[in-house]
């Protein structure tokens, strides 16, 4: 048992003792599948506070040598798998945080002091089959395995930690993608690779790298979609055993979507939630989140449009394939809005290529940015939504046409008014202020179409339901005929009680706003 040779149990053992600890031990059956295949290259992208560090250790504990987890999986759901026993605590693991290597290092190259350090370990327990001279990690675990004809697991934490805090050294980078590709790349002494990060792995060009890694991350989690974070089931039995709303949890801490998975939500911020009971922002700062300042004000055409648009509820599409997967090197907005999702800022739909603001936890660290690096014409307009938002719920149509006319004066300069979709992002900026005791829906499916946009208020704020239709260069007559024609009532299936029924359109002679107000009742 060592630190970075066959460690032990305790760090899974830390996360099942917790308060809260979510059974994602289904992991260990994929990885089972991976073992000594074409496939046992895994590199898994996530943001911070994203569950990466646990899974790992939970994969020491299981295949580990240096302890024996058979007791610390009995309750789990890995224990009715098949494969189970045949490798449980059965391998020789190497673990390795790179952080750790990289804050610890001063004169020496972070490849130079892994291996003096690891090999160190490796001497204990198998120093008989390798001189003492000897300073090739490679060449000794070639030679271990020649011997004994033992395989070893890999487990990497934090492997991009070099990328993104050397980004303008691209020579240590190069070095050190080198010395991953010669320790790991068709080494017959690999069982399984299973290593993490935020970022997908390094190109240069259009090359990766690491070729023989498949890639998981935001974009595309592929088969490990549900242990990306908590799913839909997961958060709704946690707001059951802590008596906390459901419909709330989601608005705050939802929105990460994948092809089957349409549901994934941010765990640790669901932890905190739930140990708490509050309602909250929990995301933490870091060096790297601190840089959304920066990434959001960069030079990039139609990049402060994008972001407009998205906090008005709207999403963008999103090219992810120039992305270098570094943080250094952008050529187009897309490239930063592909690093926003991978940073967890951003959700994407990789069915119809679009990213979003997934929840209110993260445009109020949007917000924030913006007020820190000075978008006045935004910031005015989410000054001036909450007055809005109390024009509508009076039926005021005429402080409702002013206040709209208002916001659109304020991001003219941003957001350009071409179709219904700009205008509805506008809305949705306008009414800023309703998140706090609304979800916001655009585009919802109804009766016989979609309503631009829904207000659902959240449980105990006793405000009315809104069904916002926007039309252009009609009238707001003609938006309520819709709402009423197509049925868009439907969509509040479940809800009782007042709604509004809020008709909008904008003249582009006038360039200003109309709004009829219809009071109904859902039951």
């Amino acid at each position: 048992m060592g630190i970075y040779l066959n460690p032990d149990n305790e760090g899974f053992l830390t996360a099942v003792r917790s308060e809260i600890y979510v059974d994602k031990t289904g992991l260990i059956e994929y990885t089972n599948k991976c073992l000594n295949t074409e496939q046992k290259y895994i590199c898994v992208s996530r943001p911070r506070r994203f569950g990466k560090s646990m899974a790992l250790n939970m994969l020491a504990a299981y295949y580990s040598r240096g302890c024996d987890s058979k007791e610390l999986f009995e309750d789990f759901k890995v224990r009715k798998h098949q494969s189970f026993g045949e490798h449980l605590n059965k391998y020789d693991v190497i673990f390795l945080n790179m952080q750790h290597f990289l804050l610890r290092t001063r004169k020496q190259e972070v490849p130079e002091y892994l291996e003096q350090v690891v090999i160190n370990e490796i001497r204990e327990e198998y120093g008989d089959l390798f001189s003492k001279q000897e300073t090739s990690l490679v060449y000794i675990l070639e030679r271990i395995y020649v011997r004994t004809k033992k395989k070893f697991i890999f487990l990497i934490d934090e492997w991009d930690c070099v990328m993104r805090e050397k980004q303008e050294l691209e020579e240590i980078q190069i070095q050190y993608l080198n010395f991953l590709f010669s320790l790991l790349k068709d080494q017959t002494y690999v069982a399984l690779d299973y290593m993490t990060g935020i970022l997908p792995i390094k190109k240069y060009g259009v090359h990766s790298a690491l070729n023989m890694f498949g890639e998981y991350s935001m974009i595309n989690q592929k088969a490990l979609e549900k242990y990306t974070g908590f799913t839909e089931s997961e958060v709704k039995e946690l707001c059951v055993q802590y008596d906390m709303d459901f419909i709330e949890t989601s608005s705050w801490y939802d929105g990460y979507t994948f092809r089957k998975f349409k549901h994934i939500y941010n765990p640790k911020s669901v932890v905190e939630a739930m140990s708490c009971q509050d309602f909250s922002n929990y995301w933490t700062s870091t060096e790297v989140y601190d840089a959304l300042k920066s990434y959001i004000d960069m030079d990039f055409d139609g990049l402060r449009e994008n972001i407009v648009q998205m906090i008005g509820g709207g999403q963008v599409r999103v090219d992810t394939r120039s992305f270098r997967n570094d943080m250094r090197n952008f050529e187009t907005k897309d490239d930063v809005l592909t690093l926003l999702i991978h940073l967890g800022y951003l959700a994407y739909d990789a069915e119809i290529m679009e990213a979003f603001i997934p929840n209110k936890e993260i445009i109020e660290e949007f917000e924030t940015a913006m007020r820190v690096r000075g978008w006045p014409e935004v910031m005015n307009v989410l000054k001036a939504s909450e007055k809005l938002l109390e024009d509508t719920i009076s039926c005021n149509e005429e402080g409702v046409a002013r206040g709209l006319d208002r916001a659109h004066m304020e991001v003219a300069s941003i957001l350009t008014y071409n179709d219904e979709n700009s205008l509805g992002a506008a809305i949705g900026l306008a009414y800023y202020s309703a998140r706090k005791d609304y979800r916001l829906v655009r585009e919802m499916p109804t009766g016989y179409g979609f309503a631009d946009v829904i207000f659902l208020p959240l449980p105990h704020t006793k405000r009315p339901a809104m069904v916002i239709e926007l039309k252009y260069d009609k009238t707001a007559e003609t938006a309520i005929k819709q709402i009423k024609d197509k049925k868009y009532m439907q969509a509040l299936e479940g809800y009782v009680g007042e709604v509004l029924l809020v008709g909008v359109n904008y003249d582009r002679v006038d360039k200003t706003h109309s709004c009829v107000i219809e009071k109904v009742y859902a039951i």
